[in-house]
């Protein structure tokens, strides 16, 4: 198991928008964290009410928005509109070109999302989208499919072989991990051991195919574990 903390991270502040990078991304470079197999991105973002993500252009990637707290207001080129709350998982195939933008609507309330990036098995895909709703009951004190290849077990469909699942955990629950080849494990909220390690809100952990992974002595946590070939 190879940790990755939460202090570790890359960080920007840009005033309306604090971020934190888990992998290299715009002025932060760290070549030990380029990735992770087809795993390119997770943004941490947090941004102010009123404030946004304006119109811009994104090509060959998988992209999937993650809400926390608040509202997210989404529009794109291909002719999408919706606003995002927690629970629901959104993919943005960006293919051979999409321009979309995030807002967050709230006069006073943070936004507060994961962003994540996942590079396609082929480029040059028509662009699309997709958004499903994971109710908290539906990811409470288990793994939920939340995206995989297939679009599997009502999940978002995405192009690249990977599974997405999501489980919410309060104090001393525990459910059988899915089986996994190459695995990232992220800590979004809350706090569990990870193999015997304290893990809280940010860090992650990569394990490797037949490595034994498992999560005790939760509280209050929300975690996404990725499935990567």
């Amino acid at each position: 198991m190879k940790l990755r903390r939460s202090a570790e991270r890359g960080y920007a502040d840009h005033g309306w928008l604090r971020s934190r990078h888990t992998f290299s991304f715009a002025d932060y470079f760290d070549p030990e964290h380029m990735g992770f197999r087809s795993l390119r991105v997770i943004n941490e973002d947090r941004v102010q009410g009123g404030a946004g993500f304006g119109a811009h252009p994104h090509r060959d990637m998988e992209i999937i928005s993650y809400v926390l707290a608040g509202e997210m207001a989404h529009q794109d080129s291909m002719g999408h509109g919706a606003t995002m709350r927690p629970g629901d998982v959104q993919r943005m195939s960006a293919g051979t070109g999409v321009v979309h933008s995030e807002f967050n609507n709230s006069a006073d309330e943070e936004l507060h999302f994961l962003q994540i990036w996942i590079e396609p098995e082929r480029r040059g895909i028509a662009p699309g989208y997709e958004q499903k709703r994971f109710p908290s009951e539906a990811r409470q004190g288990q793994w939920r499919l939340v995206a995989s290849r297939e679009g599997r077990d009502g999940s978002v469909s995405i192009n690249q072989d990977i599974n997405l699942y999501s489980g919410r955990f309060d104090a001393g629950e525990q459910a059988p991990l899915p089986s996994v080849r190459h695995a990232w494990l992220h800590m979004a909220r809350g706090e569990a051991k990870v193999n015997g390690q304290r893990l809280t809100a940010g860090d992650a952990a990569a394990f490797a195919p037949g490595e034994p992974i498992e999560v005790t002595d939760t509280q209050g946590a929300e975690i996404l574990l990725f499935d990567l070939a």
